[in-house]
């Protein structure tokens, strides 16, 4: 088996693959101050209540944006494993990640891993939206090459920047009202940040196809992609496990 783990800002995700069939999957709180010992122990948890047996997973790949736990996961997928992680970047990617960029190692991980799934499950000319931390756009053009892309705000970043910001503000759940005019100050906010959300991406997207000079398929990911594909008159689908699906693309390129 393999285990794929895409570690962001606000949350970290991991998958377990038998072949190209995702097992099992968990989307957790990201720690910056995990130990490899704390995350070792954590999988183990995880797997076991799934029925998992750790001793069965034989490699593994990690994309990581945050510096201070790339070491801490590598080293704990390492001591699980048995192996060590293949480090996603856009190098490691190879032949599966073309890009037309001046300065490729700059690419986050993550981003890499979306482009990668995006092009092989969708094809191209193609655009991923993954809503995270930041709502990152990535841009594949006619030829299947990664052309650069839109980093955004994300929308509880923005949410609890304007919610932390105003005195009368309250904290709201982050679903869409039924009407965009707000008839009292929760529907007000959800309105603003829901349908403000999904204008923005539209409003993003339309920029990059008048750029293009033609228009793409766009694909949602991300913890919030299916709070806003809705809402989107932009967005074609969305696919939740787009990442980890490109960290299992990388790491059995780089193995075969």
């Amino acid at each position: 088996m393999f285990l794929a783990v895409d570690v962001g800002n606000t949350q970290t995700v991991v998958g377990v693959y038998e072949g190209d069939e995702l097992k099992a999957s968990w989307r957790l709180k990201t720690v910056r101050d995990d130990t490899s010992d704390d995350i070792c122990a954590r999988m183990q948890s995880l797997m076991a209540m799934q029925g998992l047996d750790m001793s069965a997973v034989h490699h593994a790949a990690l994309a990581s944006v945050v510096p201070a736990l790339k070491e801490a996961w590598a080293d704990a997928l390492c001591a699980l494993c048995g192996t060590e992680a293949l480090l996603c970047t856009a190098a490691s990617a190879g032949a599966l990640f073309q890009a037309d960029y001046p300065h490729p190692e700059e690419i986050g991980a993550d981003r890499v891993a979306d482009a990668v799934a995006c092009k092989a499950k969708y094809g191209f000319p193609s655009v991923v939206v993954d809503f995270g931390t930041a709502t990152n756009i990535e841009v594949i053009d006619e030829r299947g090459m990664f052309i650069g892309g839109i980093i955004a705000p994300g929308l509880q970043t923005s949410a609890s920047t304007l919610i932390s910001s105003g005195a009368q503000l309250f904290s709201v759940d982050l679903s869409a009202p039924e009407h965009a005019i707000g008839r009292n100050t929760r529907e007000a906010l959800e309105s603003g940040i829901l349908f403000g959300e999904a204008a923005r991406v539209d409003g993003l997207v339309s920029r990059i196809f008048q750029e293009l000079g033609y228009e793409a398929r766009v694909i949602a990911t991300g913890g919030l992609a299916s709070r806003i594909a809705h809402l989107s008159k932009r967005i074609d689908e969305v696919d939740p496990d787009l990442t980890l699906e490109g960290l299992r693309l990388i790491s059995e390129a780089d193995r075969f």
